[in-house]
């Protein structure tokens, strides 16, 4: 048992165990990044990936998939350095985020609040940092995206807005991957205290951990780990959103050459996740991911599947593609 669960189950009685039910993540919300071509990242992700723009604020650009139904789901912010800034997760109660507050205490984990209005459609949210640095917050409230435009406006009451074909348009927002590097220590922390179910993961000949995928909903992954070729840090490997059906990814495929974006790898397919997919460039550059398909899972018992070294490339690739060298190796920073 890891150090972490057992500070979390230390002297448990029926309270403790109420509030570990109630101490747990609902899914990933958003992601903020900063990026030094703030006008050409903003022009990638409206033109060219086809989200839509709820709203400008200074120098932050708010936006969201076509049925994302939350105000955003990815923030632009306009910097000398691109680095993810934050990933957001929205908490599984109201009651929560003191349930993890006081759990952060236990753990001598710093922490800080950030009051409800300081940042855009967001209530009070809880900041705190992971054990490689990566930068987390817990929220509850978000506002929704609501809209009158009669462009955007969809007849359909379970679209947010309408599905407009512009660019790439994606479904919804769908994962982050980080590098670090050590993905089991990681991958422990995020599953104990955040109650991130682990789903699959990677070991290579010598049982060094090499990726491990993590969801809280049913969806393959909501968080990647993989491991640092470097071995210098954590650093932001991709933001993923998610289409409809393979069609739409060579589609996709084509407005990215069209369009002068660098693929740097795909189209190929995930066996682990089953996934289809290819990786992009943005013009600050970070990498984007661009997927389809992918496993379910609705186990309340599931076990994390194990992909050793024998098949770990086909859990990488099971076309046949090798994972270029930047693959493997390049991230953007991690913001302070």
């Amino acid at each position: 048992m890891s150090k972490v669960k057992e500070d979390i189950i230390s002297k448990e009685s029926a309270q403790e165990r109420l509030e570990a039910y109630l101490r747990t993540v609902a899914h990933i919300g958003h992601v903020e990044i900063s990026v030094t071509h703030f006008e050409q990242s903003l022009w990638f992700f409206t033109e060219v990936m086809g989200l839509v723009l709820t709203e400008t604020d200074g120098d932050r650009a708010y936006l969201r998939a076509w049925q994302d139904f939350d105000h955003h789901t990815l923030v632009l912010k306009a910097s000398n350095t691109s680095e993810v800034n934050r990933m957001g997760w929205r908490v599984s109660t109201k009651e929560s985020l003191e349930l993890f507050e006081k759990q952060l205490q236990v753990m001598n984990i710093d922490y800080n609040w950030v009051d409800g209005g300081q940042k855009k459609a967001l209530g009070d949210t809880l900041q705190f940092k992971s054990p490689a640095g990566i930068p987390v917050e817990l929220y509850w409230e978000k506002e929704l995206f609501v809209t009158d435009d009669p462009a955007l406006k969809s007849n359909l009451p379970s679209h947010p807005s309408k599905y407009m074909a512009k660019g790439v348009s994606p479904r919804r927002f769908d994962h982050v991957n980080l590098m670090v590097n050590d993905v089991a220590k990681e991958q422990q922390w995020w599953t104990d205290l955040l109650g991130i179910h682990h789903r699959y993961y990677i070991q290579n000949q010598e049982d060094v951990r090499l990726g491990s995928w993590l969801s809280r909903t049913n969806i393959a992954h909501e968080i990647a780990l993989m491991r640092n070729s470097n071995q210098d840090g954590a650093a932001f490997h991709h933001l993923a959103y998610y289409l409809d059906s393979p069609d739409e990814l060579l589609r996709a495929s084509n407005i990215m050459a069209e369009n002068g974006i660098k693929i740097e790898w795909g189209p190929g397919k995930h066996g682990t996740s089953g996934a289809q997919f290819i990786y992009v460039f943005e013009p600050s550059g970070h990498r984007v991911e661009i997927w389809t398909g992918g496993i379910l899972m609705f186990s309340p018992d599931w076990e994390p599947i194990k992909w050793s070294s024998d098949v770990g490339q086909l859990g990488l690739e099971m076309w046949g593609s090798t994972p270029p060298e930047s693959y493997l190796t390049y991230g953007t920073k991690i913001g302070e």
